[in-house]
């Protein structure tokens, strides 16, 4: 495994970042300071420190959350606000968030020790869908779903949906009243609230938003609050949808 991997799947750093230690002859191996990009290393034999502490491989972990709205995106909040890790357990502190949801947004959130693949589909390059189901006050029209398809400017630059369905709308309580209306939008980039500031763009405000899907990987039924680990096959599929 190439060094830079290694220390990206232990956590310790980007692989970018972790080109960087090496550069800057942090790293060693067995021993020797390790600056080759080139370098490989035996994850089960090779002994590799990082400013003279050792870096081993952690178990592998995979944590899906249904994220409420009211909670932040993060490990500590200064405003004191609820975070998601307040969600898990204690045992899955050490893990960090793959992409964000912002605090009133909610939905499927990922928690993981593989730095390397989180990495990955976060990084714009590799088009890692997101799928959320939108909810609005009133009908989105057909040229607002066209301008959204098109592509809205923004003050970050373009952003563009890459499929768009209308679902079918309802009321929002079994004993009637105002309509819900949904859609469901799928992109493959995370910039700060992007869904958000698309629908702004077009006149039509997100009353809620929920995030459905990243990757291959479901909300389904997984309750608000509530979290579960990957499975096996699940894992297996987002190590190959990034390499």
């Amino acid at each position: 495994m190439r060094l830079q991997k290694f220390l990206s799947r232990a956590g310790v750093a980007s692989r970018r970042a972790a080109e960087r230690m090496m550069a800057d002859g942090r790293v060693r191996v067995n021993g020797r300071p390790a600056t080759e990009m080139g370098t490989s290393v035996d994850p089960d034999r090779d002994r590799v420190e990082v400013d003279g502490r050792p870096v081993q491989l952690a178990e592998t972990e995979w944590v899906a959350i249904h994220k409420p709205r009211g909670y932040i995106t993060t490990r500590h909040d200064p405003q004191g606000r609820r975070t998601i890790y307040e969600l898990v357990p204690q045992e899955f502190d050490g893990l960090f968030y793959v992409g964000r949801l912002d605090y009133d947004s909610e939905g499927l959130l990922l928690l993981t020790n593989a730095g390397d693949v989180a990495n990955a589909m976060t990084h714009p390059s590799h088009e890692v869908e997101r799928e959320y189901r939108v909810h609005l006050d009133a009908p989105l029209d057909d040229a607002a779903a066209r301008r959204l398809l098109d592509g809205v400017e923004l003050e970050d630059g373009l952003a563009q949906a890459k499929r768009l369905k209308t679902m079918e709308p309802r009321t929002r309580g079994p004993s009637g009243g105002p309509m819900d209306y949904r859609v469901r939008i799928v992109l493959t980039e995370g910039r700060n609230r992007e869904v958000r500031r698309m629908f702004d763009e077009v006149g039509h405000p997100v009353r809620r938003l929920v995030r459905v899907r990243y990757g291959p990987i479901q909300l389904g039924a997984l309750g608000r609050g509530e979290w579960r680990k990957l499975e096996a096959g699940e894992v297996a599929e987002l190590r190959r949808l990034v390499e």
